[in-house]
This record gives structure tokens, sequence and C-alpha cells, in this order.
């Protein structure tokens, strides 16, 4: 179980290096397309959206790093950084799904994953 949790919330770390890369670096360009942006709204947004790329790069880290420390049989800490990472993934996507229904699909996609992982290492880290 906690391979299946880690595996999860690794996929769900990937993810968020994504979410980086459109909001951080693409955001005027490629990006716009995937969030149904025009181009002034892209250069209105544009700090906005730099800033909260680097809060999803960083969770993924946490949470890769968390990943890391368990594959080096430091355990307690590993589980405790992926349990951040991870869950502050999944909470900040119920934020997205309550305050903006109208974004729900962006909501699960990003939510799911994380939710999933850290559901699966608790059990697996209390059996």
């Amino acid at each position: 179980m906690i391979a299946t949790g880690l595996a999860l919330t690794g996929v769900a770390a990937l993810l968020h290096v994504v979410i980086f890369y459109l909001e951080s670096v693409v955001w005027t360009t490629k990006a716009r397309a995937v969030f149904g942006t025009t181009a002034a709204e892209a250069e209105a947004t544009k700090e906005m959206a730099f800033n909260q790329g680097f809060y999803n790069l960083f969770l993924a880290i946490v949470t890769a790093v968390g990943i890391v420390l368990v594959a080096v049989d430091q355990r307690e800490a590993g589980a405790a950084l992926v349990l951040a990472g991870a869950g502050s993934m999944a909470a900040a996507a119920a934020v997205l799904l309550l305050t903006s229904p109208d974004k729900r699909g962006a909501a699960l996609k990003q939510g799911v994953l994380p939710l999933a992982g850290v559901a699966v290492l608790v059990v697996g880290l209390l059996t």
C-alpha cells in the first residue's frame, strides 16, 4: 500500500510540475489554449500566474523529496513531507472546487491523484 500511495503522489507531483510549466513558463503563449484565456487576459494575469506556478512547483518538490526519503528508509520524515505536499495539492483543489464550481474539471484533475495517494499512503502506514 505504501508503494501505491507513493506512486500516486509521485504522479501528482509530476502533474504539478506540468502546471508550473504552464503557469510560469508558457502562460502567455501555449497555456492560453489550456486555460482558455485571451492574450489580454494572459498578459494581465502574468505575474499572478508566474507566482502561482511556483507554488505548484514547490509542492511537487516537497512531495518528491518525501518519496525519496521513504525510499532510503527515512520513512517518518519522508511520509510527513509526502503528506504535507500531496495533502496541500488536494486541499488547493478542494478550494478551487468549492469557490469556482465552473472549474470542477480542473479541480478534479489536480486533486484526485494527490487525494487518492494520501488516502492509500495513510492506510499503508497504519497497517
